[in-house]
Order: C-alpha cells, then structure tokens, then sequence
C-alpha cells in the first residue's frame, strides 16, 4: 500500500532536550570545537542519557486516564488475545542481504550460482522480511550527474515487490575489503578528490597502506551531496524502500578506520566535517527512514557529535555487533528513546554454515545466542547477511531462534480491550493497545475507528513509542450524538517522518477484515442490559 501524507511532523517536531548530564556533554563538545583540548570532549562521549526530547503530534488522540464521572457504567465489546504468528510490519523484521561489502553471496562469487538466482534464493526465504543492500559508491555511480546502478538494484527491488518485502540500504564512501587494488570511491572521483594515507595494517592476513578519501575537500562534498540528491531523486519516498543508514566516515560506513585516526589537521576540524555531511543527508531525505550507527569514536571523526544530531533529527539506531561490543553501545541501543527503532547486526559466523558454529555449555549455538539478545535490547530489527542456502539449512536444524525473533523482535499490537460507555449524552469508545513486542513504536501510532458505511469517521495518533514493550496503551474516540448500533473497524498505521503512515497488521489471534483492520458491533446506548 502506498504510503499517504498526515498532518503531523516528527522531522519538525523533535527538539533538544537537556538533562544535566545532557548539559555537560553539550558545554564539552563547544568547548573542544572552540580549540580546547580534545581530551575535554571525550569525558563526554558516552553519557547514556535520551538525547532528544519527545516529538508531539498535532492530532493527539485522548489517552486518558479516563476516570468513571457518570454513573453510566461500560461494556467490555471485544477482547482479543496474541498472536504468535509470522507477522510482517514496517519497523522490524529480519534482514536478508543481497549484496554486502564483499558483493553477493559466496556461490556467486564462485561461479556455482547467478545474481538472479541467489536474489530470488534469499526473497524466497519465508523468514525474510526486508532485503538490504550494502554497496560502494561505485556500484550506483560510474559519472557526474547521474546514477549508474549496478543490476543487483533492480534485482533486489524487482524481488522485494513480487515478494511482499521491503529494502534497506547503505552507500560506502570507504572499503577496505578491496583496497589497494580498488576503492569504493568511484574512479572519475578519484581522479578530483584528494586521497589521504592513515596507515599501514595487516588486515585479513594482508599489510595494507590504507586510504582514506579526503572527506573536508570540496571536490568530495560537492560530490557527495550531488549523490544524496541523485539517490533521494531515485529513492526518497519509495514504499519499497524501509530505512537508508546514513553514510559515515571510514570502513564499511561505520564510522571508524579501526585504530587509526581520520586523516584531518585535527578533532574540531574532522567533527566540523561530519556533522556537516550528516546534515546534508538529514536535509535531502525528506521522507525515508535513515539509521546512525552507534560505533565509538575510536578514529576521532566526530561520531558522538553526528549520533546526537542524528537522534534529534528522529534517526533511528543499528549497531554492527551485539556479542563483542562495547558496554556503552549495548547501554545506547537498549535504553535508546522507544520511538526509535534499533537494527542489529553481528558478523560472527555470519554464514550460518551449521557445520562451523560452536556451541556453548547449554547446547546452544553461539549464532542462536547471539541473535536473541537483540531481544535484550528491545531491538527491531535482525540481519541475517547473505548465504541464503546456509540460511535455509539452518533454519531447518536450529528454527528456535528464528521463530522466538519472529514472535517478539519489535512491536507486535493488538486491540487487547475495547469498551463503549456513555458519554456527553453520546457513545466514546475506549481501545487499549497492547505491545506484546520487545520494542516500542518507531513513531507514531495512527488509530481510526469507522464505520463500515464510511459515514462515521475517528483518528488520532498516540503519543510518540506509545505503546512501549510489554505494555497498554488506551485511546478513547467520542462518536457523533445519536449514533445508535453500528458496525465499526479499528485500523493502525505507523507514521514516521514527514508524516509517511504505513499500515499496521494487528497481530492477534480473532479474524480481521481484509483490509488488517479489526471488526467490532457498537451498541445503542439504550440497549438492553446497559447500565
């Protein structure tokens, strides 16, 4: 379904909301960008307090409490129970790769597979809910002013239509997968922008003299905003497409170039840099969902400074780790604000070869353990890279893992109660939504309630992450006078930036109507039996 447009405005909304460790960490970073040393900024790196206040929607919905002022009494008009089944919502699911830093899968690569074939291979996985697609600069452009997408683009988004799934992406401006032999950096680019030696490595059984593109050069931010015009031109708004991480400094796109320092004269200037070309991206994707990783700022390139700003500005969270990660990344993810989503992804046995993951002293395979603590994390979001034969296999030996993510990784809502009372001389039906997920809303939650004749019409949105993990949130809708027996529906649908709604499928157990939305029999208010 297409997403339509709604009156409220997260992007717009969002503000800046100062705790007293907010304030130091704020009074630090202007200290080290006014030329302090930069060790005064790093006393603030990693403070784990909320860094953005909460949005406020312009069509708020009641949300009680709603105490008993009239001696009317209330009915109980349905009750619903959860749902354990395979559920597919915007805002969460698992993540199959059809391209990733090394290219496509590994048959591909050795000739025993076509693209075409490991694409189709891992859209039909009935596990899979979006396909990402994680390429160099030079896989979408080859010259200035237009894109030249490699085919696994089209393959992906051809497959993600005919299949009912989403795509996800990222855009690398460095990889040292390829390097020296070959950059991520398109070749008529590095031909104008300037290139920068930080050092030399052994890097998976190899010494290399690393690269790095000169990112506070203008011929490079000139073309990097030229890049984000191009892919938002192309991408912004697509209702294929479910999230965009934002482009970062360094490998892969995450932010560091493990321990070696951006090549800038110093922190300020690398800071001043990023925050920059974050804010280029924040400015030219109106409408797509993008992410922040949350990689420490071991290279010094400004990341705390970039993941505040990107946090504002309603950017959701990912992290490309969970078992060797830092404690203030788990702390970040796990207590993040709850209407941001929180992707998760973890390189270890990233092939799911059966054959080669240990196990642990309970049996359990270390690829298992790992994926279920994005459940500690109240995570979104699971990728599970690009081997989709090894996938399969996998599934079909260890299924645990999978279903408990497919039962419980971000939010899964129901109608759980939905009264009638009387009120005003009128009928106000009350709904209590409960979140039997493990996350919150990433956004707002839109509720309408109708009737079947489409003369009768409500909707409102709860307030922003409502309702959080594991809990009920209640929305009351106040029906014209006189409305007498009336068949009503209650539909959801998630808004997020620029006021995007996609719809949400309730995930109980009772019927649905065939558009997602749950049926229900409102009562005269004078009918028998009300009291």
């Amino acid at each position: 379904m297409k997403p339509t447009q709604t009156s409220v405005n997260p992007d717009e909304l969002l503000g800046w909301q100062l705790s007293r460790r907010n304030f130091l960490r704020a009074g630090m970073a202007a200290g080290a960008a006014a030329g302090f040393p930069a060790q005064a900024a790093t006393v603030a790196e990693r403070l784990p307090d909320p860094v953005c206040a909460l949005p406020i929607a312009v069509d708020r919905l009641d949300q009680g409490p709603f105490y008993a002022t009239q001696d009317t009494g209330e009915r109980t008009l349905a009750v619903t129970t959860p749902s354990y089944a395979h559920i597919r919502n915007f805002g969460l699911g698992l993540v199959g790769y059809t391209w990733e830093e090394n290219g496509p899968a590994l048959k591909v690569r050795n000739g025993k597979q076509t693209l075409e074939q490991a694409v189709e291979q891992m859209a039909s996985l009935p596990f899979v809910d979006l396909l990402y697609i994680r390429c160099d600069w030079r896989d979408v452009q080859s010259q200035a002013g237009k894109l030249d997408l490699h085919p696994m683009w089209e393959l992906t988004l051809d497959a993600a239509r005919r299949h009912g799934l989403r795509v996800a992406f990222r855009v690398q401006m460095s990889n040292p997968e390829f390097e020296p032999k070959r950059l991520a950096l398109p070749d008529f680019l590095q031909r104008t922008v300037p290139l920068a030696h930080i050092g030399r490595r052994m890097f998976r059984g190899r010494e290399i003299d690393f690269v790095e593109p000169r990112y506070d050069s203008p011929a490079f931010q000139n073309a990097f905003r030229e890049l984000n015009e191009l892919l938002a031109g192309r991408f912004d708004g697509d209702p294929l497409i479910e999230f965009m991480d934002l482009m970062m400094y360094g490998f892969w796109g995450e932010g560091h170039t493990h321990h070696m320092h951006a090549p800038f004269q110093d922190f300020p200037a690398a800071q001043q840099t990023f925050l920059h070309l974050t804010r280029v991206q924040l400015e030219t994707w109106k409408r797509t969902q993008l992410a922040v990783n949350t990689q420490p700022d071991i290279s010094r390139a400004g990341n705390d400074a970039v993941v505040a700003m990107a946090m504002r500005a309603g950017c959701w969270l990912r992290s490309d780790s969970i078992i060797d990660e830092e404690p203030i990344q788990i702390e970040e993810l796990g207590n993040c604000p709850p209407w941001l989503a929180v992707v998760m992804e973890d390189g270890s046995y990233r092939d799911y070869k059966c054959s080669t993951i240990p196990v642990d002293s309970a049996g359990i395979n270390l690829r298992e353990n790992a994926m279920l603590h994005t459940l500690d994390l109240g995570a979104n979001y699971w990728s599970l890279w690009t081997e989709a034969g090894n996938l399969e296999q996998y599934n079909q030996r260890y299924p645990d893992g999978f279903r408990a993510l497919q039962q419980r990784i971000g939010y899964r809502l129901r109608p759980a109660w939905i009264w009638q009372r009387k009120r005003w001389d009128t009928t106000e039906v009350i709904v209590g939504v409960a979140n039997a997920g493990v996350a919150g809303i990433p956004g707002f939650l839109r509720l309408t309630l109708e009737s079947k004749d489409g003369s009768i019409r409500r909707s409102g949105v709860l307030d922003a992450g409502q309702p959080y993990a594991g809990k009920v949130r209640q929305a009351a809708f106040v029906l014209p006078a006189g409305t007498g027996a009336v068949e009503l529906r209650l539909s959801a649908h998630l808004v997020t930036k620029a006021g995007v709604e996609r719809p949400v499928r309730w995930a109980c157990q009772q019927p649905l109507n065939d558009d997602g939305s749950f049926p229900l029999q409102a009562q005269a208010i004078e009918a028998p039996g009300w009291s």
